[in-house]
């Protein structure tokens, strides 16, 4: 069971207090690995026996991991990082229920959700740590070395909701950026499947020049280049339209690296379409094309 499930099933078991513990913990975690019972006891405010229960009680949860040598010490988990963030967001009615999982990836569950008014929605929840440190240093070059998974993931998620918010405007196919908390997002629902899970997409040249163009609005509209897009974050919607995901990566195009993150991006999905549906394009065409120096695809 993920972290995330945990945190769904046991969200509703928590009281104020049981939230106000964990909050302390995450503030002082700044400072202390694991934080003291002494310090937690002094921000809390209540008597120590009503800390110590709490703790406890978090403890037999596992929301929080607890460490005895020179002192008695917590720090937070996923998990219980997880019921923080739910606990905003229910607070600021972005959410009411959870329902089934949509996705569990190396860096990322995805859960379908409810808003207020009935409508569905997509909850990300951001899981750096689950790949070796290295490689996902080598991926996201803004990964500091010395601080915490919980704080990388916290930082993801607000690096892919800022682009996200930016390309939305710029009228990219992307889902509706609601609202972020911590290392999770909340977004309109991806309903869907990955592109590289399809054997027939339909008229291949049509959807290719759909990415392309989704891909332009975002270089030239937003200023963004995705830098991981790839046939596993472009989704294929029941009705025939695509969607791009997962935008954590994203850089500005006066980034040093732009045109080779960028040529990267198109030459993964051009190989995809050549392997898989035959259909050729080159990453020079297809480059001319995005940053404007050419008005239509040879396609």
């Amino acid at each position: 069971m993920s972290s995330a499930e945990v945190a769904v099933q046991i969200f509703r078991k928590l009281e104020s207090e049981d939230f106000r513990i964990l909050n302390i913990i995450e503030v002082a975690m700044a400072k202390w690995e694991f934080v003291p019972v002494e310090q937690i006891h002094k921000y809390a405010k209540v008597p120590l026996e009503r800390v110590v229960y709490a703790l406890d009680k978090l403890d037999k949860l596992n929301l929080i991991y607890r460490t005895r040598g020179a002192y008695t010490g917590y720090t937070l988990n996923y998990a219980g990082y997880d019921c923080l963030a739910i606990n905003a967001l229910v607070k600021a009615e972005i959410i009411v229920s959870f329902g089934q999982i949509l996705g569990v990836g190396k860096e990322a569950d995805v859960y379908d959700a409810l808003s207020p008014s009935g409508e569905r929605i997509a909850i990300k929840f951001h899981r750096l740590g689950r790949i070796s440190f290295r490689q996902t240093r080598r991926k996201r070059g803004y990964i500091r070395e010395h601080s915490s998974w919980l704080f990388q993931s916290h930082l993801a998620a607000e690096r892919e909701f800022q682009a996200m918010k930016l390309v939305y405007e710029a009228g990219v196919s992307v889902p509706q950026p609601l609202s972020q908390n911590r290392h999770v997002i909340a977004m309109g629902m991806i309903e869907g499947g990955e592109l590289s899970r399809y054997r027939d997409i339909g008229e291949t040249s049509e959807v290719l020049q759909e990415i392309l163009c989704n891909v332009k609005k975002a270089y030239i509209k937003a200023n963004i280049i995705h830098a991981d897009l790839s046939e596993y974050n472009i989704i294929l919607q029941p009705d025939g339209h695509i969607l791009i995901i997962d935008w954590p990566q994203a850089v500005k195009t006066d980034h040093k690296n732009a045109m080779e993150l960028l040529e990267r991006d198109l030459k993964n999905v051009l190989v995809f379409f050549s392997r898989k549906f035959s259909l050729e394009l080159t990453v020079t065409e297809a480059c001319r094309y995005v940053i404007g120096e050419a008005k239509k695809l040879p396609l």
